[in-house]
């Protein structure tokens, strides 16, 4: 059996072979071929191409009779069926329509050549055109991991690299934004490196002088707006998705959270010398200086600041609120001196707490009535966490620049000789100096704690202890003497200098010996 000719390619689409019968027998040799619609496809296919003329097996006219012209037969007509010699090759006229959205467009011929006629008496050929089988896909294929493309590179990054691999110059631009591709992340550490630097740099400044804590809150002024206006132009948590944003608001992001990283490295670590100073290492309120420590190591790690801290605002408001809180600490002894440290802790309990809600509720919500409710809860709460926590908070800017404990006294107050540790035997009485600095003013009474193994032993008043000492500071003289000794002395002792609320000024520590 012969294979079909090879499809010309003016041919149309295979469904219009398909269609096509492989050997229409007409009725008659004079009547004409008759049409034969292709069933129609949907319109969003267009129109399916129709059979116009289709050759037959008939044998040719009588001698001398007019060859008929095939219905829809194309300009110029074609010859029948019979006028054909046997061996020839029959053409099969198919009228293409339009293309569909194009107004005005003509139908247009096209002709397929089909393989030539056998001779009448042969074996019937298969005329019928035939499509190659379409091969199975592997079932590996079906199972096959979708891999997800990667983004497009820019035109600039493109440039750059295909200027890197021909090895021509770049221009300044484009080389920049390449240099910065490659080596961000090590940018990003030496970024960090250089705010530890520049931390330590405000540790030193900060221990020159008090006086210079009253630009705190111009510092924790800024950092509020600050953070108010971020969350409220990028939204909080999924909704600051920078990596597809436009270049205009990373630019934006880029640029708020850099200062507020710089508003709050100055602020933190310029708190730390006075915290680290005010707090005892073997008592409760060293735990408070580690968080301010932590949080001015947080400051500085900008991958964590802007990708985990300035991304949830509920991070950011409870950042925020520990650094004013530990702030307006400092600022309003520093603003109104001889301010009792109680109510700088108050105070600065409630301005925090205000801060927070400020954060978080529009201020028209602050001005309604359930909005002011909310506010006088929230504040009632606030400043009873801070009373009732007030032991773990050191009393800044009052800290110790002395204090030892000795068997005896010089005639200006100061001890013979001090121990930190000694025999029962040679104990007749024990007497401990205290010098407090107090650079806010003298508004609080101080008072010294004798406590043996944690219990207290002696607690002296004010009244009985301050005796004058170095300019700036507070000299305190306490002793323990014949009945006031307990009768079992060995062991640990401490002697503790307290405010009048109960805050921890300072410590020292000494043992006894059997």
């Amino acid at each position: 059996m012969k294979q079909p000719a090879p499809r010309s390619p003016d041919a149309s689409a295979p469904e219009a072979h398909a269609n096509a019968p492989s050997r229409p027998s007409p009725p008659s040799s004079s009547a004409p071929t008759a049409v034969q619609p292709k069933a129609r496809v949907p319109d969003a296919f267009g129109e399916a191409p129709t059979i116009v003329y289709m050759p037959g097996d008939e044998p040719g006219p009588a001698p001398g009779a007019a060859p008929p012209r095939a219905a829809g037969a194309p300009h110029g007509g074609a010859a029948a069926p019979g006028d054909r010699e046997r061996g020839a090759i029959d053409d099969v006229t198919l009228r293409m329509p339009p293309r569909a959205g194009a107004p005005g467009a003509e139908p247009e011929d096209r002709t397929l050549k089909m393989p030539a006629r056998q001779a009448r008496g042969a074996e019937p050929e298969d005329r019928t055109l035939k499509m190659p089988a379409r091969q199975a896909r592997a079932a590996e294929e079906d199972d096959a991991p979708t891999v997800k493309a990667e983004p497009k590179a820019s035109f600039v990054e493109l440039d750059a690299e295909a200027a890197e691999a021909e090895g021509r110059p770049q221009d300044f631009k484009s080389a920049a934004r390449a240099f910065f591709k490659r080596h961000h992340k090590k940018l990003w550490w030496l970024h960090t490196a250089y705010a530890l630097s520049l931390g330590a740099f405000v540790v030193t400044f900060a221990q020159k002088g008090f006086q210079h804590a009253r630009f705190l809150a111009i510092s924790v002024s800024v950092a509020w707006l600050l953070v108010l206006l971020f969350f409220r132009l990028f939204g909080t948590g999924a909704r600051q998705d920078f990596a597809t944003a436009w270049r205009g608001a990373r630019l934006r992001f880029l640029v708020m959270t850099y200062v507020l990283k710089n508003l709050y490295q100055g602020m933190l670590f310029f708190l730390l010398p006075f915290y680290w100073k005010s707090a005892s290492l073997d008592a409760p309120n060293r735990w408070f200086v580690l968080l301010l420590g932590a949080c001015a190591v947080l400051s500085t790690l900008d991958l964590v600041f802007d990708r985990v801290l300035m991304r949830w605002k509920t991070l950011a408001s409870v950042f925020y609120g520990v650094t004013l809180f530990a702030c307006l600490n400092l600022v309003i002894p520093a603003l109104l001196p001889n301010t009792r440290t109680l109510y700088t802790l108050l105070s600065a309990a409630l301005v925090s707490v205000l801060g927070f809600c400020t954060l978080h509720l529009p201020f028209g919500a602050l001005w309604s009535r359930v909005g002011v409710v909310f506010l006088v809860v929230a504040a009632a709460a606030g400043v009873g966490l801070a009373y009732g926590t007030r032991e773990i908070i050191p009393p800044v800017p009052m800290h110790l620049s002395s204090a030892a404990v000795g068997p005896s006294i010089l005639p200006d107050g100061r001890l013979a000789m001090s121990v930190k540790s000694l025999h029962f035997s040679v104990i007749r009485e024990l007497r401990a100096v205290t010098d407090v600095v107090v650079p806010g003013g003298d508004g609080d009474r101080l008072l010294h704690v004798w406590r043996h193994e944690g219990r207290e032993v002696l607690r002296a008043p004010e009244e009985t202890l301050r005796v004058p000492g170095p300019e700036g500071a507070v000299r305190l003289k306490s002793q323990l003497v014949g009945g006031s000794l307990p009768r079992k002395l060995a062991g640990h002792w401490t002697v503790d200098v307290e405010t009048q609320d109960g805050q921890l000024v300072g410590r020292t520590a000494f043992e006894v010996t059997e």
